[in-house]
């Protein structure tokens, strides 16, 4: 059963005067298929924290366990690998591959980790059809809708079937109705993937669709009570 945990992660970047303290002693836990959102204005540590747990940025304090290992005592290319494969991650600019088409998109994690098989090709595939772009696997993304696009994102961070699906402000670029109906899909993933989910947003309306709710302010953690 999957489960993170987030042990006093501490975040300082050094500046001509003092260190700049970002995340003060961030802990919370996070267990099998659970999903959380994360509010908090503008420069609170929140893409920070999101790439800490994403192994994307190293803590300067504290630690992040997913599945009793902590990444940052992996060496690279090991870290690499534990990232393509346990970690899945949508960001608000969609980072697609303008040359290639929305099925070679969503293969781009699968051919960084090796060959591309059969298999592959089959879950790429069915991952389209699930976010409704089974007409649309060999459309570029010039040719898609900002929507789409995001959908095509969303298929890539689970081709490999990670662990846990970090996104950044998945709904930042759409408008509303388009949000509501991408924050839906990535649940209805999330529950049938079985995976953990982490949501970093604005959107008090993406937030309310996630079962725990967090915000993130002067470097600190708090757990907003349901209801």
């Amino acid at each position: 059963m999957t489960r993170l945990c987030v042990e006093n992660v501490v975040k300082q970047f050094l500046t001509p005067a003092e260190p700049l303290e970002v995340l003060r002693g961030i802990s919370f836990t996070l267990e099998h298929g659970q999903n959380m959102a994360i509010r908090g204005p503008s420069g609170s540590g929140k893409s920070t924290l999101l790439n800490i747990v994403g192994t994307l940025d190293a803590p300067s304090g504290g630690r992040v366990l997913l599945d009793g290992q902590d990444p940052a005592l992996l060496p690279e290319p090991a870290l690499a690998a534990f990232r393509s494969h346990k970690i899945g991650l949508v960001f608000q600019d969609h980072h697609l591959l303008p040359q290639c088409s929305a099925l070679e998109n969503v293969l781009v994690p699968v051919v960084a980790a090796g060959p591309v098989h059969a298999e592959h090709l089959d879950r790429a595939a069915m991952l389209l059809d699930r976010v409704g772009l089974k007409d649309r696997r060999n459309h570029r993304p010039a040719e898609l809708s900002g929507g789409q696009r995001q959908r095509v994102a969303l298929a890539r961070a689970l081709v490999n079937r990670p662990a846990l699906l970090l996104a950044d402000e998945p709904t930042g670029n759409l408008d509303h109705t388009t949000a509501d109906a991408i924050g839906r899909l990535m649940l209805e993933l999330q529950r049938e993937e079985q995976t953990l989910m982490i949501v970093v947003t604005h959107s008090s309306r993406l937030a309310g669709l996630m079962t725990r709710q967090f915000e993130l302010d002067d470097g600190r953690l708090t757990e907003v009570p349901a209801g």
